[in-house]
């Protein structure tokens, strides 16, 4: 069992990466960069990759704009997309603030998933124009990644680029958090004999995460009415006159309130917790934002997944204590971390190894069944129920079954076997980690300073 640490300890040790933080971007003035990919044998070779030889490719592709997949990085090229109004857990900070948490995503997406990915940060908060940016963008990129836009118009975006680009559209925040609370969910529920047909389960918070989550969960076989959602004025419910007058805003949520809480309950969160046997928050950060007492009140062998940020909902030792059995967060310092990162590097590996035309949810659930799969080869405990991100086998798993349902659905400009896609995959993240290691080694990327 994790040892308790103190409130002082916890807090010192989540202020430290922050602390880090500011030593370490100003000394590597960034966290990516453009490196060439091809032979660079001598000053010939420019009229090759450059003019004149270049227009040879170009005249292919305005013959046949599919060749650009071909001709081009773009097969791998991501934009991570973002007007800066919802950034971590900092609010509107505007695209410049926001634009270090882009050039983060743009690294995990290389190391973990091999994916060249581009950060892109507009000086526009209007949902329209946001879209209209990803479909001006379109013709570079084979996937778009939106990151950190505000609800409810990050619903709004998501379904109308998804309906008007012919490139995977996923938004992170939704998507790649879903995702791997399914994959934590599912192995919990083997853990503590339920059934996800069965399950009853209570959603704190109902902002982007937790949105889709519930979407996705209930597309993955979990029933509407076995769910109770609560935002901060208590439980959804159709009497919710507050939330059926910004339907139009926010359809999704109304449509929450005709769907779910089956007992039609009302109150607030405590009263929601009441016998239920999973609790996942995404709301604002703890201590304290979830009691003792309430964990108290849910069945034998509850679940708690706290994923709240730097601070969850209730600390996992005192939900063990309540009662809980099996607790996640989204923090690296507590067990079962719940983290988007095991998520969008390896999806996108997949779509874009298959050239797909976009993302569905369904391919967010055949990749969160494969994360659960993976942690259940190698043996799963109740605090141990996700694969981690040094586990970098994962990776190329995952991107496997997301791309063989990606031609499933008949979404894929091209069929690969599930061969050729694990080999393919497993060539370009081993290439980043060893290129990334060779690079170390040999001082061309210099040691971080001293710690501060």
């Amino acid at each position: 069992m994790t040892k308790k640490l103190t409130v002082e300890e916890l807090l010192a040790k989540a202020r430290k990466p922050a602390k880090l933080a500011m030593a370490y971007h100003p000394f590597y003035e960034g966290k990516v960069q453009v490196m060439p990919k091809c032979a660079i044998r001598g000053p010939y070779d420019f009229a090759i990759w450059y003019t004149p030889g270049v227009a040879a490719p170009c005249r292919a592709i305005k013959e046949n704009p599919e060749l650009v997949f071909t001709h081009t990085n773009r097969w791998n090229y991501v934009a991570v997309v973002s007007d800066g109004s919802r950034v971590l857990g900092l609010g509107d900070i505007g695209p410049e603030a926001g634009l270090p948490v882009m050039e983060g995503k743009a690294l995990l997406f290389k190391y973990l998933g091999g994916v060249d990915a581009f950060p892109i940060c507009l000086a526009t908060k209007d949902p329209d124009d946001i879209v209209t940016a990803c479909k001006w963008l379109e013709p570079t990129f084979g996937g778009i990644n939106l990151e950190d836009i505000a609800k409810p118009k990050c619903f709004y975006v998501l379904d109308k680029a998804r309906e008007q680009l012919k490139i995977p559209v996923w938004h992170d925040d939704q998507q790649g958090t879903a995702t791997v609370i399914l994959a934590g969910l599912l192995n919990a529920l083997k853990l503590t004999g339920k059934k996800m047909s069965e399950a009853k389960i209570t959603m704190i918070g109902v902002g982007s995460a937790n949105t889709r989550t519930a979407i996705v969960l209930m597309r993955a076989g979990v029933k509407a009415g076995n769910i109770i959602m609560v935002d901060s004025k208590g439980i959804l419910h159709p009497n919710r006159k507050d939330i059926e007058a910004e339907k139009e805003e926010n359809p999704w949520k109304w449509d929450f309130c005709l769907k779910t809480n089956a007992e039609a309950r009302t109150g607030d969160a405590a009263e929601a917790l009441k016998g239920a046997g999973v609790c996942i928050a995404a709301s604002k950060p703890g201590p304290g934002t979830i009691k003792k007492e309430w964990i108290t009140k849910m069945a034998t062998d509850s679940i708690v997944f706290a994923c709240a940020n730097p601070i969850p909902e209730i600390w996992p030792w005192e939900a063990k204590e309540a009662g809980a059995k099996i607790v996640a967060t989204g923090r690296s310092d507590f067990e079962n971390q719940i983290n988007n990162s095991l998520g969008f590097p390896a999806i996108f590996r997949g779509v874009l190894d298959v050239k797909a035309k976009t993302v569905t949810d369904d391919m967010c659930i055949a990749a969160g069944r494969e994360l659960a799969k993976f942690a259940e080869e190698r043996g799963i405990h109740e605090g141990d129920i996700v694969p981690r991100m040094d586990e970098w086998e994962v990776f190329p798993r995952e991107a496997v079954a997301c791309a063989l349902q990606s031609i499933k659905e008949g979404v894929a400009r091209v069929k690969l076997s599930r061969q050729e896609l694990w080999d393919r995959a497993v060539s370009i993240i081993k290439n980043v980690r060893e290129s990334t290691s060779l690079l170390m080694k040999e001082g061309l990327i210099p040691p971080p300073p001293e710690e501060v």
